[in-house]
Formats: structure tokens, C-alpha cells, sequence
């Protein structure tokens, strides 16, 4: 199967496509183009400029259902397919990324529950790279997409021995903050290293931000956020942070039930608030 993908995979420093993908360490799994670049900048800045560590990306979509505006407004979808392609490789090349590959399926495809090709061509990646860490997004995401996405690499994982398992998978960031996870819940990335290679990341999707959506100041924007508003009584520890949640459960224990175990962590939230709530009201107003 890894012979049939080899059209859309890409390599920036050309290095045979089976050793490319052998010495990733580091492996993200996203929707779209440009959602590695916001989610799994913790991966990237870790093998940026390293010769023992290495960040593959990985693409589910094709981007043709991208909204467009401005210069973009009357591009067709072959063309967004086309212009987002060159962007997301533009982005490896900059983050010096080991492999990128595109699996290019239209939406409908990922958020199919019995698509019968996603979880294959995933597993397969992974049984390739053998990543010691996966990133992807976290099923709490608002964006239907994403969440399936997440479902596709828990699936891919659980099908797998138990020797092809990463250390960890990590449920990140994108279309919903993950501020509101209990501190104790949260997986904190202090992503403050090459501010520079970070935002020429977000720059490159110009069909994006020129498009209408202005990713290059929301992400920054957010890490900052994060980093300054993460303890309210210590200074600042980091320029910039992101956040995601812990899934390596799901994939250690497959008994667990992903949707419990996901809005665990919102009970928990639920709990905590209300215990705040309880403690600082007095006994007359309750």
C-alpha cells in the first residue's frame, strides 16, 4: 500500500521515501493544510535543525472545501486542491520536515465512518515511521473534520500490536481552545523556541489568511494567550504555549469508550467550577 501513496508523498531533502519515513520520531496527523502548522508546532520546534529527530506530517484531505475570498474568490476547487498543495509543501521545506504526505480525500471521505481507506493507508504510515510521538487533534474540536480525523488515528492505532504504539498521542488544539481543560488534565507545550520559523509556518497558506481568515495573528495570538494567562499567581515560564489532552489511553486500554473518556475531562471541568462556586458562596445565598 506505502507504493501506492508514494505519488503523494513528498520529501523535502529527497531522501528515499522508506528511510524518510523509518527516522520519524515525531508524526502529526491532521485534517487539513495547515492545521499541523497550528496544532503540532511542539513536534515541529523539537526536530527543527536536529539529525536524531525527525517530524512527518500527515494530511487527510484534499482542501478543496476551503472557504475563499479576495484573490482567491473565483478559484475553483481544483485550484484550491492545487494551491493548497504547494502551500503545505512550502511549509515542509521550511520546518524542515522529514516526510509530508498527502492523502488527499475529500471530507465526506474522513468523516465516514466506514470509509474502508483511511484507517488502512493510516496504519500503514505508522507501521512505517514507527513515531515514538503522534499528534492529532482532540475530539473535543468543533469542527467535524477534525474530530473525525482523531477517531480515524485511535482507530488506526487500536488495530495495531502493542509494539507499534507511540509513547504518546496527543489531542491538540485547533478549532476550539483547550483552555478550559483542568490544569491537572492538561498537556502544556512550551513552544517559544524559533518565533521566526513559527510564523513563517501560518504565513505560507496565503490562500488562507489573504482568503479571509487570518491564522497568522490568531495563533500567535493564542500561544501568547496561553503562556501569560496559564498561572495566575507565578510569572510567565514561556513566550508561548499550546495545549492539548492526553489520548494514549484509548490506544493503551482499547476497552475504553472514547466518548466517555473524552468528556470525562468536561466533567471534571464541570466539577471544578462547581466546587469554586459551593466553597465561595455564603451558606445563607446557597
Amino acid at each position: 500500500m506505502l507504493n501506492d501513496m508514494q505519488a503523494r508523498i513528498f520529501v523535502p531533502d529527497r531522501t528515499p521515501v522508506s528511510e524518510a519515513l523509518a527516522r520519524t520520531t515525531h508524526l502529526a496527523v491532521s485534517a487539513h493544510q495547515d492545521d499541523i502548522e497550528i496544532m503540532a508546532y511542539d513536534g515541529i520546534s523539537r526536530c527543527f535543525g536536529k539529525n536524531d529527530s525527525w517530524f512527518t506530517a500527515v494530511v487527510l484531505t484534499d482542501g478543496s472545501g476551503s472557504p475563499r475570498s479576495g484573490p482567491y474568490k473565483g478559484f475553483t476547487d481544483g485550484q484550491m486542491r492545487e494551491i493548497r498543495k504547494q502551500e503545505q509543501k512550502k511549509a515542509a521545506v521550511i520546518g524542515g520536515y522529514s516526510t509530508l504526505v498527502m492523502l488527499e480525500h475529500p471530507s465526506s471521505e474522513v468523516k465516514d465512518p466506514e470509509n474502508p481507506d483511511i484507517i488502512p493507508e493510516l496504519k500503514e504510515i505508522i507501521k512505517s515511521a514507527k513515531p515514538r510521538f503522534i499528534y492529532t487533534h482532540n475530539p473535543a474540536d468543533k469542527h467535524l473534520t477534525h474530530v473525525a480525523a482523531a477517531l480515524r488515528v485511535i482507530c488506526a492505532l487500536r488495530e495495531l500490536p502493542e509494539n507499534l504504539l507511540p509513547e504518546k498521542l496527543f489531542g491538540c488544539e485547533v478549532w476550539r481552545s483547550l483552555d478550559w481543560v483542568c490544569d491537572e488534565d492538561k498537556v502544556v507545550f512550551d513552544v517559544s523556541d524559533h518565533p521566526n520559523i513559527a510564523s513563517a509556518l501560518i504565513g505560507v497558506f496565503d490562500s488562507q489568511i489573504s482568503g479571509g481568515k487570518r491564522y497568522d495573528l490568531a495563533v500567535t495570538g493564542r500561544r501568547t494567550a496561553n503562556a501569560v494567562f496559564h498561572e495566575y499567581n507565578a510569572a510567565d515560564v514561556a513566550e508561548a504555549m499550546s495545549y492539548a489532552i492526553d489520548l494514549t489511553p484509548l490506544i493503551t486500554d482499547r476497552t475504553l469508550d472514547i466518548c466517555e473518556y473524552v468528556t470525562s475531562f468536561i466533567e471534571r471541568f464541570r466539577q471544578d467550577v462547581a466546587n469554586s462556586i459551593t466553597t465561595l458562596t455564603r451558606s445563607a445565598n446557597r
